[in-house]
């Protein structure tokens, strides 16, 4: 992945699908297999990131909704 390309949750989770197609494979040596592994364990992360951004935003979404229910009533 090139390093000036911003990285979203979408293209992590493609390169994570490639990276584990290459290690199904079995054709990974023993260098690439680790630097593979390496990888995809900082592109697991930063998608847990990221959905976790989502849901808290989307909880206060929820929140917002329930105090303007609330505030009518």
């Amino acid at each position: 992945m090139a390093a000036e390309e911003t990285l979203t949750y979408e293209t992590a989770s493609t390169r994570l699908e490639a990276i584990i197609a290459r290690l199904d494979s079995g054709e990974a040596g023993l260098r690439e297999t680790l630097d593979l592994c390496r990888e995809g364990r900082g592109l697991v992360e930063f998608c847990a990131a990221e959905l976790e951004a989502v849901g808290q935003g989307l909880e206060e979404l929820r929140l917002d909704e329930l105090v303007a229910r609330l505030e009518a009533a």
